[in-house]
């Protein structure tokens, strides 16, 4: 019995160094790499460009509508960031990934969101992050150096996030 509890851990373990290992190769920006040079078109038309940004604190959410934790996560942003750092040299941007213009918009309207919201329905900006797996989130500090990223969505890894807006805003 011992030794089948011994072989569990360890299958564990090794599924959670694999799980690990794989995040790492999906991810293609890295703590300390320059932003990628984009242009985004938001929800309501007007572009932006991240190096019209440098300068500010940027929290680029990588999401999508049919994904759960995607849903979850964008429903705390509006009280728990844009309002909390409301006023700071920061910026929140949501990027839907492959989501058309209809399926955001009927998002929006069902869970209320006003909050900007940037589209990538070809999936192009998102390609130079990373290869799969949302939410994905990147902090990029004022240098316009990734400073910060989070693959997933959970409430220990969202107070970090926030955290750590927070150290780069004082």
């Amino acid at each position: 019995m011992k030794r089948l509890w011994i072989i569990g851990v360890m299958l564990l373990l090794m599924g959670g160094i694999s799980w690990v290992f794989a995040q790492e190769k999906e991810t293609l920006v890295k703590v300390g790499d320059r932003v990628p040079s984009f242009e985004v078109k938001m929800f309501d038309g007007t572009e932006i460009k991240i190096d019209d940004l440098k300068g500010k604190v940027v929290l680029i959410n990588f999401w999508a509508t049919w994904c759960p934790p995607c849903q979850a996560e964008l429903k705390r942003v509006q009280k728990e960031i844009i309002d909390r750092f409301k006023g700071k040299d920061f910026v929140f941007l949501p990027i839907s990934r492959e989501d058309s213009y209809e399926q955001i918009k009927k998002f929006r309207e069902k869970n209320g969101y006003t909050f900007p919201m940037g589209m990538d329905t070809d999936r192009k900006i998102f390609e130079k992050f990373a290869t799969s797996s949302i939410p994905r989130n990147y902090i990029v500090g004022k240098d316009g150096k990734i400073v910060y990223l989070e693959i997933g969505y959970d409430e220990a890894s969202f107070k970090a996030l926030i955290e750590k807006i927070e150290q780069l805003l004082k």
